[in-house]
């Protein structure tokens, strides 16, 4: 078994989220793949169970080294990237446990880009004991965030909480309790927290905890992204078309490209992935 590893929404190796790629894993069971994530210790590692690729279709499933995802965006951009260069560009179809997912993969100026389409998505307004509960884990207060955003939960294929900061710095300044966090995004079904600040219309910065896949923070969070056009739509607010970046606090800037695809709220996001020098 080689388990590739691809760095996602970035052409720079030390840019982007990594991300591990099996593309035969129909041997293995859940507690293998589980393994080969932990071992692996990026956010997540996908895993390609089925495969036909005449028909460019494909059973993907994502783990994370503490548990399995339904769905993960920067590691569904690698792994189309992945397989682009390997039988050629075009849509390729991944059916995950979100449901089917389309990425087409295109050639932009001698550079290899992934787009995919989500799911559905939807997006309600937080409750105010989630609100408190994250805020405290956080240790944030209301007056850290911006009025001009309320708090959702937005899906895209995961949940994610979504908070708007009131300011670049207190976006920068993050130091959770991750134990807490955890619980409480444990106790809501939560993937990450998608925490942002919005620079103008058309450009986002973001950062997502991500405790409950054992990780402190991702640096590139495709699934969010797609919640997040989901939750801009449901506002009503911003562009149609607006850019994502991320990983910049961590030493790990990553741009993600993001467009509201269809009436239904399927969002759209664009990335490159390259390959890491590493392998198993």
């Amino acid at each position: 078994m080689e388990v590739l590893r691809y760095t996602a929404f970035t052409h720079d190796p030390e840019g982007g989220n990594p991300a591990g790629v099996v593309l035969d894993a129909g041997g293995l069971s859940e507690a293998e793949m589980l393994a080969v994530a932990a071992e692996v210790g990026y956010s997540e590692t996908a895993f390609l169970t089925e495969r036909d690729d005449e028909r460019r279709a494909f059973r993907v499933r994502y783990f994370a080294p503490e548990a399995e995802v339904a769905f993960c965006g920067h590691a569904t951009i690698a792994t189309a990237v992945a397989m682009a260069e390997r039988i050629g560009v075009g849509r390729l179809l991944f059916e995950t446990n979100a449901g089917e997912v389309a990425v087409d993969t295109e050639v932009v100026d001698d550079t290899l880009l992934a787009t995919l389409t989500s799911v559905p998505t939807r997006s309600r307004p937080a409750k105010e004991e989630e609100l408190d509960e994250t805020l405290a884990a956080l240790g944030w207060s209301r007056e850290d965030l911006d009025p001009a955003f309320p708090p959702h939960v937005a899906f895209g294929g995961v949940e994610h909480l979504v908070l708007a900061a009131a300011s670049r710095e207190r976006l920068a300044d993050l130091d959770y309790d991750f134990d807490a966090l955890r619980s409480v995004m444990t106790g809501h079904g939560w993937t990450t927290v998608d925490l942002f600040w919005r620079e103008n219309d058309q450009r986002f910065h973001s950062r997502n905890p991500f405790p409950v896949g054992g990780v402190v923070e991702d640096p590139a969070t495709g699934a969010a992204a797609a919640a997040f056009g989901g939750y801009l739509r449901v506002l009503g607010t911003g562009s149609a078309e607006f850019t994502v970046i991320q990983g910049v606090d961590m030493g790990r800037p990553s741009t993600l490209k993001v467009s509201i695809a269809s009436p239904d709220g399927r969002t759209r996001v664009s990335g490159g992935a390259v390959a890491l020098n590493t392998s198993r």
